[in-house]
């Protein structure tokens, strides 16, 4: 069976195809401005280094892909917040506490046995800070806004998730309007997990789609 995935998207814009892993330890034009800027705000006693750091800390920890991670688990253990979240997902979310910053209109996509979700923005690097924190480095890479569209098998192979050929992938393209968040399939052996210990199972890898749901040790 050949390799069939579907994408929603806005306009795509050419970029260069390459192994997107090579960003993770360089900074893109945009990253380079904008530390520029900050080093030079801070050597002008404009902002305190400790404020932009707390910043940072609180969005890649505390707001970061946890917030998503209880959301999903949830959604595997109360059917009835799953129904709510895959009909308005910027509802249900909200009822948790978790909104605000790129996070306001929210459509969860949920992974099933024949298909799988993955969420790119080949425009720029929207995504839903509210419940995944800071986005990471290969998400706003070029090579991968544009190979997740059109070789999306390709690209989870590169994250180690091989999956069965006869799975669709279909991909999802986030837009200032709309963001994704994909809810992983449950594992199997966790009928007996509350939702903390379920929680600990969702990577922020899983809620992009580059990954699926851990298993317990």
């Amino acid at each position: 069976m050949h390799d069939d995935h579907e994408t929603d998207h806005h306009d795509h814009h050419g970029h260069a195809h390459g192994h997107f892993h090579d960003h993770d330890n360089r900074y893109t034009d945009m990253q380079a401005r904008v530390r520029a800027l900050e080093t030079v705000l801070v050597e002008k006693g404009l902002i305190d280094p400790k404020a932009v750091d707390a910043i940072v800390e609180t969005y890649e920890t505390k707001i970061g892909p946890k917030n998503g991670a209880r959301v999903v688990a949830k959604a595997w253990s109360d059917p009835v917040f799953a129904d709510w979240l895959q009909a308005d997902a910027t509802a249900a979310i909200a009822s948790l506490g978790y909104t605000g910053r790129q996070g306001e209109h929210m459509r969860a996509v949920f992974n099933t046995p024949g298909t799988h979700n993955l969420i790119v923005c080949t425009l720029c690097s929207c995504y839903p800070w509210a419940v995944l924190g800071l986005p990471p480095t290969w998400y706003k890479a070029p090579a991968y806004r544009s190979r997740a569209v059109i070789d999306p098998r390709g690209v989870l192979a590169e994250f180690g998730l091989a999956l069965p050929k006869e799975t669709k992938i279909r991909v999802w393209d986030s837009t200032a309007e709309l963001r994704y968040l994909v809810i992983p399939e449950r594992p199997d052996g966790t009928d007996g997990l509350d939702e903390q210990a379920l929680a600990a199972l969702v990577s922020r890898d899983a809620m992009i789609g580059t990954a699926i749901a851990g298993v317990p040790s």
